[in-house]
């Protein structure tokens, strides 16, 4: 019997051992392939992480320059707007570049509140606000000039009216001399009660009943400050009770004195008095009831002074 021997490889030779070996070739070669593809794998993740951190952190600093931007901004306009709200002056400054602020605020506005601001535009809007910030400092130092100058000019209209009111007060202090000295003065006053007699002779009496009228006689003095020209005296007689002889019907009336308040006159004249010279005077009251006995007084005046006084008496009636 012949022996099998066909399944049996020969001494050295290679035999199954060929396929074997290309299979493990192939393994090796896929699993480097997978491991280099894993690695990249993790390299591209480990990038985009990477890029995605980067994004993140300049997003956050775009956002962190935003908001700084915008507490600066709203600092500066809170200043323009304090300024504006405490100085007239400054709001007629900014009206002269309302067109040129109002831009300016807005592009400022539109950049900080876009929340996709690039750094481009934010840069823009820090150079804007810095402009801003700029205008308010000039303003500023504008209204402090102003108010320098104000303060100069108001010591000057101070000092200026200081001056104008002592020269007023010295004016009329001496206006007031002059017109106490241009007041006439009275002298040689009477007041003569008068009897009327039918033949219209005038006699004067001293009794009551038969006295008709009073005269009162007083000559103007000399006096060189009163100018020449038209002066109105007032008489005021008062009866024996202290009342004043006052008829309105018969043309008596007020007048005022110099410390401003009222008299009653019992009658009035108009004298044209010339400068320097003594002129005399004379005065009719009759009355519309009769005269009483007793005292009585008459007081002469001019511009509100009085300037002379003189006194009669009158008797109870008899024959004579």
């Amino acid at each position: 019997m012949t022996e099998n021997t066909f399944n049996t490889p020969a001494a050295g030779s290679p035999g199954p051992e060929k396929p074997r070996s290309r299979n493990g070739l192939i393994y090796g070669i896929l699993i480097a392939a997978l491991a280099g593809t894993w690695i990249y794998m993790l390299y591209d993740k480990n990038k985009t992480t990477d890029q995605i951190a980067q994004q993140a952190t300049q997003i956050d600093s775009i956002s962190t320059s935003r908001d700084a931007l915008q507490q600066e901004y709203n600092a500066a306009n809170a200043r323009l707007d304090d300024l504006i709200s405490q100085n007239s002056r400054m709001d007629s400054l900014v009206k002269t570049k309302d067109k040129e602020i109002a831009d300016m605020k807005a592009r400022i506005s539109g950049i900080l509140s876009n929340k996709n601001a690039t750094q481009k535009e934010l840069a823009e809007a820090r150079r804007l606000i810095e402009t801003l910030k700029g205008n308010i400092e000039n303003y500023t130092q504008t209204i402090e000039r102003l108010e320098g100058e104000k303060i100069v000019l108001t010591g000057e209209r101070d000092y200026a009216r200081k001056e104008r009111d002592e020269v007023t007060t010295q004016r009329d202090s001496l206006n007031k001399k002059v017109n106490l000295g241009s007041v006439l003065h009275a002298s040689n006053i009477h007041l003569q009660p008068i009897n009327l007699k039918k033949n219209g002779k005038e006699v004067e009496t001293t009794k009551a009943k038969r006295a008709d009228m009073m005269r009162v006689t007083f000559d103007l003095d000399e006096n060189r400050i009163a100018p020449t020209g038209d002066k109105e005296l007032y008489v005021s007689i008062t009866s024996p009770d202290g009342s004043p002889l006052a008829v309105e019907a018969l043309g008596s009336g007020r007048f005022t004195l110099e410390d401003g308040t009222e008299k009653l006159y019992t009658a009035k004249k108009t004298v044209n008095y010339a400068t320097g010279q003594k002129q005399s005077v004379s005065m009719d009251w009759k009355q519309n009831s009769d005269f009483k006995p007793g005292d009585y007084a008459v007081e002469i005046y001019h511009d509100g002074f009085k300037i002379g006084s003189g006194k009669v008496t009158l008797k109870k009636g008899g024959l004579f």
